[in-house]
């Protein structure tokens, strides 16, 4: 959730993330923080450098868990949470990593320790996560198709 405000800050996102807005914010900012308006040598240029990764990095973040982002891929997350099973799973901080059968990892943020200790404890995790995990937590597609072990 701390990365999420920080992108949020940002881009001047209070609550709902709206795409449009998104890419004119990014736009505009990408042409104020841009290295190549700055001389080498120059402070500003290192500056520019890394707030412009930043800038970039907010932004495909921020798409993948913005509302649109989700809807176009609904059919394909319920059909993953439906035809397969949770291959492996880490916690840090408040985000819960899930690794799918089919290789598919997705990444939900927000998930305190104690619904995680839960969900590490149930007899049967994927129906204990689709009750509780999978729709009531901020989540993005982070990787796709590693090779499961």
């Amino acid at each position: 959730m701390k990365r999420i405000n920080e992108y949020k800050k940002i881009f001047n996102v209070e609550q709902d993330l709206d795409l449009k807005h998104l890419k004119t914010t990014y736009r505009n900012l990408v042409k104020e923080w841009h290295p190549d308006k700055f001389q080498d040598g120059d402070e500003m240029a290192i500056e520019a450098e890394l707030k412009s990764r930043q800038i970039i990095e907010a932004y495909h973040f921020l798409v993948s868990i913005a509302p649109e982002t989700r809807d176009a891929n609904f059919d394909e997350y319920t059909n993953i949470l439906s035809q397969t099973g949770i291959a492996d799973y880490r916690h840090k901080g408040l985000l819960l990593e899930i690794v799918f059968l089919d290789g598919s990892v997705y990444e939900y943020f927000g998930v305190p320790k104690n619904v995680f200790t839960k969900f590490d404890n149930s007899d049967q995790q994927m129906r204990f996560a689709k009750r509780n995990i999978f729709h009531s937590y901020i989540y993005r597609k982070s990787k796709s198709n590693l090779q499961v072990a």
